[in-house]
């Protein structure tokens, strides 16, 4: 990699972490760009040659968490019938969310942009109810549409627990345990036994 990609690389990662921390504790109208600047340790014309605003910032880091989520789900829809592994799936997608713990705390947090949790949980819907189709055939649109509410809700506290507790479980432990609890409820606290009475009466 040249040295200028790389310092540019650096540049955007002083200014990316020192708006997350600043946005944990206040609104993203009242973070100005010389505090911006201060806390990252750059100048101002360094910041304006890479945003226009604080706005623009936050616009692009979205919207670069948003192509890493997309491509995340990308194996819902490319997996064969025969080959669909949720967990792997999931996984792929906890691990984007644990790349992007910076954004994502901030966007779960007090001051953070509601809207682009929604944006999310859409993009998710539209992938994963497509994928649910094939995985439970016996299913209904409505719902399928119904299960992805409850688990998107549900996935939403797991992601609060997991960045609260520092994101020190894996990706892949996350996914297993994410997938266990929608697939058998209550009964991933009661043991084997209840998942494969599950099965029975639920086989996929």
């Amino acid at each position: 990699m040249p040295k200028s990609d790389h310092r540019i690389r650096v540049t955007k990662m002083l200014i990316r972490r020192a708006f997350t921390e600043i946005l944990r504790n206040k609104p993203i109208q009242s973070i100005s760009v010389k505090e911006l600047c201060e806390t990252a340790g750059i100048n101002r014309g360094t910041f304006y040659s890479h945003y226009t605003d604080i706005y623009d910032l936050m616009k692009k880091m979205e919207e670069e968490m948003l192509e890493d989520f997309q491509q995340a789900l990308q194996p819902l829809l490319e997996v064969h019938e025969e080959d669909m592994t949720p967990v792997k799936i999931t996984a792929g997608i906890f691990q984007c969310l644990k790349e992007n713990a910076d954004i994502c705390t901030v966007t779960l947090g007090p001051f953070g942009d509601k809207e682009f949790a929604a944006r999310l949980i859409r993009i998710g819907r539209d992938n994963y109810v497509e994928s649910y189709q094939r995985f439970f055939k016996g299913a209904t649109p409505r719902q399928l549409e119904y299960y992805y509410a409850f688990v998107s809700a549900g996935c939403i506290g797991m992601l609060e627990r997991w960045l609260a507790e520092g994101m020190h479980t894996s990706a892949e432990e996350m996914a297993d345990m994410a997938e266990k609890i929608m697939m058998y409820g209550i009964g991933f606290l009661r043991g084997e036994k209840a998942k494969e009475e599950v099965k029975e009466d639920y086989p996929v």
